[in-house]
């Protein structure tokens, strides 16, 4: 029997590091192209820069003109080493490389060597850089132009503004520290902290100025809740490339009593309720595809992936949720909703997964009702049932699994779900419930479920970094703890969950092609 607790080490990997190079000297042997370049990256990285070679080239003779680099006009020798904390060589010379490189080795210096692999302590990544945000992408040497292709893609893809909003983050990030530099208080300041990050939209956290930052810090003072925060944003400054407009509320069109007068323009609007599914907007339906076209407006769940509002060509505007505010949550949107029909808009309500499997559709019906409007219902893909089927995971098999439950993680009041005695042919689904992961598998044990049943935690189904987390009822916890979590997931537990898994995904827990049922690229 092997022992199956811990995930052996792939290989054959770099080990991925931002090396600190402030005052640091870099050595670089070469004063063609390719030593440029890289005296620039090391000069972005403030690192003490020394060129050694007879001649160099323009950009070269440019920094040294300006002071930026110091060079010496001669071949290398041994004591250029003298002080040197990483030496580059960039030269086409393969034995001088060589030398320089022993050299090196004897005095333990990290060193690079152009072209040639097997010289090299390190090698360079195809890197983005964006303000503080820096993105490497590494093949360990194996394909570096296809590393450029996947580094554009990667920085093509990131909201614009990313950089900036890094950089204000920053500088709230220091102003709260300054303001509340106790070490007891650590926790609070980075969950405070985290749920801003999470909650606003990238785009506007670039937009923050020093009034916005001095209102966010008097907020975290007053212990106030992120969301809460009243701040005007200019939303045209940097752009949006997610459509999400600011979360505050501008303007009010409800009466007194909490009820829309008559349409303001003549116009009846027309509400939509619309499930998203899983993430990927190919497992959008037909139909629901064709209501996001033709919205006027949509109001949209917080965690509704990317892709799919990037299939959306109005405006957005996003759930204000966090977990302890979901009844604000749920009254700001119904605001929203009646201020847009009574314009006699085309409204669509787009909920992540299917609006009536936990996700309030119901509740969002009656009241539209109650002020005489009467939703369109489509339907969404479930993540209860389709995003354990997108990793693999059956949740009927026949002679395996006759019958399927599923849970949510917390009542509406928070308290934990009610598990039913342990069924041999039940396949248990409790979503929104892996940050309560070992209060779930400790009420499993209590009804009675075995210590080998397979458990998997399926994270963001239907999205290009989906995952699966494979383990026990015994030993899931320790497994999670370990390869950490990326919300949103559920929990799956039963015998079916291995019931077309290999015992090699079983062994290596960590499952990011899904069975080749959905590509992790």
């Amino acid at each position: 029997m092997t022992d199956d607790k811990f995930r052996d080490p792939q290989g054959g990997g770099s080990l991925i590091l931002a090396w600190q190079a402030t005052n640091k000297t870099v050595l670089i042997v070469g004063g063609g192209a390719v030593a440029a370049g890289r005296a620039f990256n090391a000069l972005e990285a403030d690192a003490r820069v020394v060129i050694v070679a007879p001649d160099i080239n323009d950009e070269l003779q440019y920094r040294v003109d300006r002071g930026q680099v110091s060079w010496r006009p001669r071949k290398f020798v041994d004591a250029d080493l003298d002080g040197a904390d990483m030496v580059l060589t960039a030269i086409s010379d393969a034995e001088e490389s060589r030398r320089v490189v022993n050299a090196c080795r004897n005095l333990r210096i990290p060193v690079n060597a152009a072209d040639i692999n097997d010289l090299c302590d390190f090698w360079f990544m195809s890197t983005h850089r964006d303000h503080s945000v820096q993105i490497a992408v590494s093949t360990n040497s194996k394909a570096p132009r296809l590393a450029n292709r996947i580094r554009r893609q990667v920085a093509a893809a990131l909201p614009r503004g990313t950089g900036l909003a890094v950089e204000q983050i920053g500088r709230l990030r220091k102003r709260i520290r300054e303001a509340d530099p106790k070490p007891e208080n650590s926790k609070r300041r980075m969950t405070w902290l985290m749920q801003l990050c999470d909650y606003w939209p990238i785009e506007q956290l670039a937009n923050l100025d020093s009034d916005n930052i001095d209102s966010l810090l008097e907020a975290y003072v007053r212990n106030d809740d992120p969301q809460t925060v009243a701040i005007a944003l200019d939303s045209t400054s940097v752009g949006s490339s997610s459509g999400v407009p600011s979360p505050v509320l501008h303007g009010q069109l409800v009466s007194d009593t909490g009820i829309l007068a008559h349409p303001l323009n003549g116009k009846r609007g027309k509400l939509t309720l619309v499930g998203a599914g899983l993430g990927d907007p190919e497992l959008l339906t037909v139909r629901a595809h064709r209501a996001l076209l033709e919205a006027d407006v949509v109001l949209a769940d917080k965690l509704i992936p990317e892709p799919v509002l990037d299939v959306i060509k109005c405006e957005i505007y996003t759930a204000r949720k966090f977990p302890g505010a979901a009844t604000e949550a749920q009254d700001d949107l119904y605001r929203r909703g009646l201020e847009e029909l009574a314009k006699g808009r085309n409204v669509v309500r787009l909920k992540q997964g299917d609006s009536f499997v936990y996700g309030r559709g119901g509740e969002e019906i009656l009241f539209f009702r109650k002020h005489g409007y009467e939703p369109e219902v489509i339907p969404g893909l479930t993540s209860a049932i389709n995003g354990p089927g997108l990793c693999g995971i059956p949740v009927t098999h026949r002679g395996v699994a006759d019958q399927v439950l599923v849970l949510s993680g917390a009542d509406r009041n928070g308290a934990l779900p009610s598990i039913p005695s342990y069924l041999a042919t039940r396949t248990l689904v409790v979503l929104m419930s892996v940050k309560r992961l070992a209060q779930i598998t400790q009420l499993l044990s209590q009804s009675g479920h075995p210590p080998d049943l397979p458990i998997a935690i399926v994270e963001r189904a239907g999205c290009s970094d989906q995952r699966t987390v494979r383990g026990t009822l015994e030993t899931i916890v320790d497994v999670v703890e370990r390869v950490g979590h990326n919300a949103p997931g559920l929990i799956v537990a039963g015998f079916a969950v291995n019931v077309l898994s290999d015992m090699a995904i079983q062994d290596r827990y960590l499952d990011p092609s899904t069975l080749g049922l959905h590509s992790a690229e």
